[in-house]
Parts: structure tokens; sequence; C-alpha cells
């Protein structure tokens, strides 16, 4: 079964006073990369989050918010009132002096220096534990968006290798015609331009089957089904991360198609050869795409 990189994860609880939300979103890419984003109260927590992420999303390009709403029983900053009073009781004392009032004070006191403060609360164990199963199920939502676009993913490269086999089927009964032609093309060459008395058959018979033998394209049907069968049992395996052996593996079917092209000397197995690589080209952007 393969998974995409791509989807998407959304989870959400409120547990006592708080409300846990994560969303998570998976792009393709070549190695493992997250954007982390979490409200302070969570900075402690950071390493784990991302350690749970690592195991449970293995690849991707991967961005993770974290919003905790807090119903009112915990305080998002601190307000040093032993400062503020200080500072009340100083500017009182000099408005006195001036004869001014301070009715509206309270908004210049918030602003000084060290009044307010962002919170030191960290989450408790009993919250940290409540958030990791929010996490978790974000997490799993994600990978089962990423299970069912692998199927249709799967179904597409089965048939590319496939719609690859179709063409070898092709290739295979015009491999006699293509030497005998060859051969053919190569006597008529001779005759024309150094006269039919004039060399000697047996050795023309010899280096015909030496040429031949280097323009052979058997090997690489072989291997090349044999690729194509490896393939497809790669698909079937339990592992969840496949896509660079599978990427791999059609680097292979890949050289095993261009040798194939390049010792042909057949217009109708180039056809053919022509047709192998589109559906190559196909099967590799879907690879990208693996995990």
């Amino acid at each position: 079964m393969l998974y995409s990189m791509t989807g998407y994860g959304r989870a959400e609880q409120t547990i006592n006073d708080k409300t846990f939300l994560v969303e998570i979103r998976s792009l393709n890419g070549k190695q493992y990369d997250i954007r982390l984003t979490l409200p302070g109260i969570m900075k402690s927590f950071e390493m784990d989050i991302r350690s749970m992420l690592n195991e449970g999303l293995l690849r991707g390009s991967i961005e993770c918010i974290i919003t905790l709403k807090q119903n009112g029983s915990s305080k998002a900053v601190a307000i040093n009132t032993a400062l503020l009073k200080a500072y009340y009781a100083t500017i009182s004392e000099t408005a006195k002096e001036l004869g001014l009032g301070t009715e509206n004070v309270l908004s210049a006191l918030l602003k000084l220096p060290d009044v307010v403060t962002p919170t030191t609360e960290i989450l408790n164990d009993a919250d940290w534990a409540a958030f990791k199963k929010v996490l978790q199920q974000a997490i799993d939502q994600l990978n089962e968006h990423r299970r069912d676009e692998g199927k249709s993913m799967e179904d597409d490269l089965l048939a590319r290798i496939a719609n690859i086999e179709y063409q070898q089927k092709i290739i295979a009964p015009l491999e006699p015609a293509r030497r005998e032609k060859i051969k053919d093309g190569l006597k008529k060459v001779l005759e024309e331009n150094v006269g039919k008395e004039n060399y000697d058959p047996n050795r023309l018979e010899q280096e015909l089957i030496y040429y031949i033998e280097k323009i052979d394209i058997s090997e690489e049907q072989v291997r090349l089904s044999n690729h194509c069968d490896y393939f497809r049992n790669v698909l079937l395996e339990k592992e969840i991360s496949k896509g660079k052996k599978l990427s791999f593996i059609l680097q292979e079917i890949g050289r095993e198609i261009n040798t194939t092209g390049s010792k042909a000397y057949d217009a109708d197995i180039q056809k053919s050869v022509v047709l192998m690589k589109d559906e190559l080209e196909k099967a590799k952007e879907q690879v990208l795409n693996i995990l």
C-alpha cells in the first residue's frame, strides 16, 4: 500500500479550561522538514511535539499549527502588582505636588517597563497528556488522508508499468526480423560498394554475428521485465515509506529502456521505446509525491 506525502489533519478538544486545536498540512519534499507554530505556554514541550510528528509522519514538508484557547482561569500575561503600586505611589505624589489629577493613570501605568510580562505558566502533566492525544488524532487523520490519496496513485503506477510491459510484447516479435534486416542491409552495402566476389562470405558471417550480438536487446528486455516485477512487489510491501526505493527502481527501468532504444536501429522498436519513455516519465512524476 502506498502513502502520499500530501495530506491534512485537524483535531480539536476542550479539557477543563483549555481548548486544544492542532492543524497539520503535509506537502511533498525530498527530506523531512517541519515548520512548527505553538503558543508560549507549550514551548517547553517543543522537542516532544517534534518527536511525535517525526515518528508519525516520516517524510514531507510539514506545517503544524497548534492553538491553545484558555477559558479565563489561566492568564496569558502576568501583572507585577507590587511594581505597579510603586509606580502609582510615585506618580500620585508628583501629581499632588503639581496639582494634577490621577483619574486616567491606569492605562499609562500598564505601559511602563516590566509592569506587564508574559506568563511563565506551562502545561501540567494532565494537560500535556490530554494534548498528546489531540496531536495523535491530527497525525492519524493526516495519514488516513495520505493513504486514501496513495491508493489512487498506486492504481496509476500499476497502469504505467502495465503499459511499459505491453510495449515489450510489441517489441518481442520484431526482434528476429530486425536481425535479418540488419544482416541483409550490411550485405547489400558490401555488394554495392565492394562487389559480391571481392569479400570472404565466411569472414563476413563471423563479423555479422559479432556485430548483431553487440546490438542484441534480449538481455535488456529480460532485465526490464525483472525490474517491472520488482516494482510491483515493492508496491505490495507493508513498509509505509517506499518512495525513494520506487524512484531507484524507475531509474533502472529507464536505463534498460534507453539501452534498448540506442541498440534498436529499427523504426517500429523506436516507436515502442518512445511510448515506454512517456509512461516512465509519468510514473516518475507520481513517485515524487510518494512517502
